[in-house]
């Protein structure tokens, strides 16, 4: 392990073990060479009724697992133990500073930190820690909560949509950035297909409130009504000089460039398609959909024959929707990898509140798919016999961009 590896960890355990000024940490990634056992883990101060605790929330590929640890022995004994694990970077964030380090493809250990202005906000023990407080005016501004700022019963779904939905943008924004990347002084978000704009509000207090970023927040809808109510709440927010809404469709509507992330939040069937391929188009940074229906490629499938022995799959209709929402988003993700973005899929919310509930999430990375992936994309495409409208969308077959 070389000097600055070591002394970039050092650091990071020392942040991590300050219970005073602690307010979050992350890390993920993997330096080459190395086999860390969790894919990414996330630790922040809580207060339980034991007392005050270090919680720790490991994810593996398919699910979390939180634990909560004393402030002493324990806290230092799972703190050295995450450390000396091999990620590729870290991200630690204190009431006074940003710390962070990554590691490039080279072993380069790359060092960053700044000055910081936050809070620390502590969970009890009969509440899991939000990140979206029921107090924010804005959850009050459309009526998700009440004047007291007590969440609606009638809304809580949408309360509940809300903190998971700025789970997974945090989580990647702050990846993004311990890679070096959303570096530009002032970010630009655009929501395309944004209707009555929670998610979009969402956004910008998350990123400009909650993290101290300088933002720009762009919603587009192509209903005018949308527009002009959404612009009326961001006034009554104070918020019009940072969030303001565009009247048109995804792939027309006028929107000022870079755009550092796109998000498409439940537009239905080839909206998404739209929305992923205007965001591929900007170059952003990163790309968060959660897809809605699936029609198109249902109806393909409907209209061919299915390869064998697959024809016991799509003879039921319920089965070959099922297959058509899974097929769809797997051609998505890997036109997605084609065009230079590392793709996740993860689940949104959980199902039982809606079984639209997946959301993919692109980060640049200019690498593009393998001759294997993109064999193996040809041969589902040929097998299944469909024409997925987001390659028709996209240019054909380039190299990603550089």
């Amino acid at each position: 392990m070389s000097t600055q590896l070591a002394t970039a960890r050092q650091d990071v355990r020392q942040r991590l073990l300050d219970a005073e000024h602690l307010v979050r940490a992350s890390a993920g990634g993997v330096i080459r060479g190395q086999h860390p056992r969790w894919r990414r883990v996330e630790l922040r101060p809580v207060e339980l009724k034991e007392g005050p605790r270090l919680q720790v929330v490991t994810f593996d590929q398919t699910q979390s697992f939180t634990s909560n640890h004393a402030w002493g022995e324990d806290a230092e004994q799972i703190v050295t133990e995450l450390v000396a694990e091999g990620f590729g970077h870290w991200h630690v964030t204190s009431t006074d500073a940003e710390f962070g380090f990554r590691v490039n493809r080279k072993g380069r250990v790359l060092v960053t930190g700044t000055a910081a202005s936050h809070t620390q906000e502590m969970a009890h023990d009969r509440g899991k820690l939000r990140l979206v407080d029921a107090a924010a005016p804005f959850l009050h501004a459309l009526g998700i909560t009440d004047r007291s700022g007590a969440v609606k019963k009638s809304r809580a779904d949408k309360y509940r949509q809300v903190e998971q939905f700025v789970r997974h943008l945090d989580a990647a924004v702050v990846d993004a950035r311990s890679a070096g990347r959303l570096a530009r002084p002032r970010l630009r978000v655009v929501d395309l297909g944004c209707g009555n704009a929670y998610l979009t509000f969402a956004t910008y207090h998350h990123l400009a409130v909650e993290l101290g970023l300088s933002v720009e927040v762009v919603g587009v809808d192509v209903k005018e009504q949308a527009r002009r109510h959404n612009s009326e709440v961001a006034s009554r927010l104070g918020w019009s000089s940072d969030v303001h809404f565009v009247e048109g469709t995804i792939t027309e509507a006028e929107v000022a460039t870079p755009v550092d992330i796109t998000l498409a939040l439940h537009a239905c069937d080839t909206a998404t398609d739209d929305a992923l391929a205007r965001g591929i188009g900007w170059l952003s940074e990163l790309i968060l959909a959660a897809p809605c229906c699936h029609h198109d490629i249902q109806r393909q499938l409907g209209a061919a024959s299915p390869p064998v022995p697959y024809g016991m799959v799509t003879r039921y209709g319920l089965l070959r929707e099922r297959w058509g929402d899974l097929l769809t988003d797997a051609i998505r993700a890997h036109l997605l990898r084609r065009s230079g973005y590392r793709t996740d899929l993860v689940e949104f919310v959980e199902s039982q509140h809606t079984p639209r509930n997946l959301l993919l999430r692109g980060h640049l990375t200019r690498s593009g798919a393998s001759a294997e992936q993109e064999a193996e994309y040809e041969r589902l495409c040929n097998d299944w016999g469909v024409q997925p409208a987001l390659e028709r969308l996209l240019p054909q077959k380039q190299n990603p961009p550089t």
